[in-house]
């Protein structure tokens, strides 16, 4: 437990990838703050603590540290980038962010391009589910997670493109940020028990299934900590225990705006019939008006005489 703070490497490529983002967000935020535009604190504190901090820790601290050593904290650092990081920066906005930094020409190339052909096709349902239900599979089941192992450039690589995927989805699927189409929560509570599904079953490959990247871990001689077997094991048990435990947290969180949204639409249906109801009264009381002036119009003039208008004396005294 003393490695969680005693235990620390530099990394350059996330310490760079880190501090740009977290420089370009912070302009973006007090220039938009200057703007007038309201900008929630709690999403900024969300996208630079649990975003950026995750990650940046991720790569710096134990669990950088023994990433290339024990493949339990490999798992561990892919779920995280997979899955935590890329969920906190998604719910802290950032193209919300960004486009309140912007003046009215920025923000009209920013909503063109997230609106766009291509946009559309990134945030559709199928493609950010399917990159990122196939991603895990594709690095632990392949040469790329030797490759990985054994050359930093991909290593550095591949973790951006992990945490790129999983933004992607979250950003497509929480629907916080302005994106191409809305799609319905209902949608994404499904996608999520499949996801769960799929990390179970890789869990269950990679407990009884063949070993991987021996060669490397071959190579390091490592003497101490669980044998290849049981490392393998707890990791396989991490990613799957611990990410439907992730995938229950983020289901609660799509079931809560999933009843935001269901509320929202019987707003929006109840204000409708209250329309519909008030141009109905509006209708009839213009039929009924139209009636009246009708009725007044075939009433026989007034003579000006009394008796005339009094309907027993005027057939009595009738001229």
């Amino acid at each position: 437990m003393s490695s969680l703070v005693s235990s620390w490497r530099w990394d350059t490529s996330t310490v760079l990838v880190v501090a740009l983002l977290g420089l370009a967000y912070a302009v973006c935020f007090v220039k938009g703050r200057r703007r007038g535009e309201k900008l929630s604190t709690g999403r900024a504190v969300c996208f630079a603590v649990g975003g950026l901090g995750v990650w940046l820790y991720s790569g710096l601290g134990v669990v950088g540290v023994y990433s290339g050593t024990l493949f339990w904290v490999r798992a561990l650092q892919v779920l995280v980038l997979l899955y935590l990081v890329p969920f906190a920066l998604a719910a802290g906005t950032p193209f919300t962010v960004v486009r309140a930094a912007l003046g009215p020409a920025g923000r009209k190339r920013l909503d063109a391009m997230l609106s766009g052909g291509v946009a559309r096709a990134l945030t559709h349902p199928a493609t950010a589910s399917v990159l990122i239900l196939l991603l895990p599979w594709a690095l632990f089941l392949s040469p790329w997670y030797e490759a990985v192992l054994r050359h930093g450039v991909v290593d550095a690589l591949t973790r951006i493109v992990i945490v790129a995927v999983g933004f992607l989805y979250f950003y497509s699927r929480l629907q916080l940020d302005p994106v191409a189409k809305h799609f319905t929560q209902g949608l994404s509570l499904l996608i999520t028990i499949a996801e769960s599904l799929a990390d179970g079953i890789l869990g269950i490959v990679l407990w009884l299934g063949p070993l991987v990247a021996t060669g490397y871990y071959s190579s390091i001689g490592r003497t101490w900590g669980p044998d290849a077997r049981m490392d393998q094991t707890i990791g396989a048990g991490i990613f799957w225990l611990l990410g439907d435990l992730l995938g229950l947290v983020y289901s609660l969180v799509v079931m809560r705006r999933f009843a935001a949204d269901e509320k929202r639409k019987a707003s929006e249906m109840d204000a409708e019939l209250d329309a519909a109801e008030a141009e109905r009264v509006t209708r009839k009381a213009v039929r009924r008006s139209a009636a009246r002036a009708v009725e007044e119009d075939d009433e026989p003039v007034s003579t000006g005489l009394w008796w005339e208008n009094d309907p027993q004396l005027r057939g009595r005294f009738r001229r």
